[in-house]
């Protein structure tokens, strides 16, 4: 299957700047298992699309973070991607999700 997996808010707490905002390690660890397990993982961003910056400006604060909190990954996408299971957090109910064993 394909996962795309959106991060603020699902991975970390969207709370502050974007650098320096905290993993969630234990959801991390699951997408980490999905991935293990031979399916794609996409995360997903709408990073800069308020402030008009952009993907050259946020990707790689992305990146960087991403290598930084343990994700595995195919692709970073900064915009909508083509998917089995979008995983978001104004979309899926991530507790309910990351709650599933």
């Amino acid at each position: 299957m394909i996962y795309a997996i959106d991060i603020d808010g699902t991975i970390c707490e969207e709370v502050g700047a974007v650098i320096g905002r905290p993993p969630y390690k234990d959801r991390i660890e699951k997408i980490n298992k999905l991935y293990d397990e031979g399916h794609t993982i996409i995360y997903i961003t709408a990073r800069g699309l308020k402030s008009g910056r952009g993907e050259s400006h946020y990707r790689p604060i992305t990146e960087s973070q991403l290598r930084l909190w343990g994700c595995k990954y195919h692709e970073l996408a900064f915009k909508s991607h083509d998917a089995d299971v979008f995983v978001d957090d104004k979309a899926v109910n991530v507790e309910e999700f990351f709650e599933k064993s």
